[in-house]
């Protein structure tokens, strides 16, 4: 189409007082198509866009890298922290992703648990997903809540959708993926790996509370203080491997809570657990007793350890972080050794779904 000769014709025409013309004129000009390249391309098809986004996925953040940013899906969004260990990235790395407890920062809590320095040392990427004022003013994560209790909704959606965007990136292994969390982020990521088990190869919860039916914060309340246990009423599923740590002297989250866990282990399995008991003293002289739980195949599904004379605190924790107990074992290195025995097969679904 001649521009020039389509605007001078509508000029014409307004002048002889010809508007609908005119402005019909002006119409063709103004969707007239773009004109086309001399050189014809053929048009992408939906396949080769797939396969273009899977051949260039997200940035690989660089060894040694602690990068923050923010994370957002159609069921949130959240801030986050990233960690990369040194060393060669070019292998598919285990991943934990870590949930902080109360009035804890992503940050506050790598430096707390030293995570850090473990991925270092043993080669895993670390992800601290970090709970924002405006959803809870004490940066709790919404645990007691019934639409953060469940599969595709609330809070476990958004970390499940930030834990497989972190993955992308960094081409984590999906068959060792791990979550943990202290205090509301212990009772957060037991709630994230039942609703999501193709995702999470085991879990690890400190000074938490068990999964159940608890859904206002009264109940929840009372479930902390010892009142009330967080049992479930209906079937379980089968229970992902599960290490907890759970100090004696707690006093904001009552130590009964740490035989939840069992109570939903002996619900959900298929036939009897054997159990082993072992005491110990930790280098930083706090007393332990630890069981562990097998089903009848003989792996290892439940590691229960009481820290004697602690209390809400991460257990052989770094004194620069908030909530830690630096005389209890390394409740860090303990999980890690825990998590990296355990592995799942590998599934579409770990990929995507909500």
């Amino acid at each position: 189409m001649d521009m020039f000769k389509t605007f001078r014709k509508a000029t014409r025409l307004a002048r002889n007082r010809r508007p609908l013309s005119a402005a019909l004129e002006l119409n063709k000009l103004l969707l007239a198509p773009a004109a086309k390249p001399a050189r014809k391309r053929k048009p992408q098809t939906k396949k080769a866009t797939r396969i273009k986004t899977a051949l260039n996925p997200l940035p690989r953040p660089a060894a040694g890298s602690f990068v923050s940013a923010d994370f957002t899906c159609s069921h949130g969004s959240l801030a986050y922290m990233l960690y990369t260990p040194v060393g060669s990235i070019r292998r598919r790395m285990p991943m934990v992703v870590m949930l902080h407890g109360c009035s804890q920062t992503a940050g506050d809590f790598a430096v707390g648990t030293a995570m850090n320095r473990l991925a270092d040392e043993l080669g895993f990427i670390v992800l601290y997903p970090e709970q924002a004022r405006s959803a809870n003013l004490a940066r709790c994560w919404n645990w007691h809540r019934t639409n953060h209790q469940r599969r595709g909704s609330g809070e476990p959606a958004v970390i499940a959708a930030l834990t497989r965007h972190a993955m992308l990136a960094t081409r984590a292994n999906p068959a060792r993926v791990y979550i943990a969390g202290i205090s509301a982020g212990g009772a957060a990521a037991a709630i994230v790996a039942a609703a999501y088990p193709e995702l999470f190869a085991a879990v690890g919860v400190h000074s938490g509370v068990a999964v159940g039916d608890i859904s206002t914060l009264s109940e929840a309340m009372a479930a902390m203080g010892g009142k009330r246990e967080a049992r479930s009423n209906r079937r379980l599923p089968t229970q992902r491997p599960t290490i907890v740590f759970h100090g004696d002297h707690d006093r904001t989250v009552h130590p009964s809570n740490a035989a939840g866990f069992l109570t939903n282990l002996e619900q959900a399995a298929p036939g009897p657990l054997t159990s082993r008991t072992q005491s110990g003293v930790a280098s930083g002289g706090r007393a332990f007793t630890r069981r562990t739980f097998r089903d009848q195949s003989g792996r290892l599904m439940l590691e229960d350890w009481t820290i004697h004379g602690s209390g809400h605190s991460w257990s052989g924790g770094s004194r620069l972080g908030s909530h830690t107990d630096p005389a209890g074992p390394d409740a860090s290195r303990e999980m890690l050794r825990f998590f990296l025995a355990q592995r799942r097969a590998a599934s579409k679904a770990a990929a995507g779904g909500t």
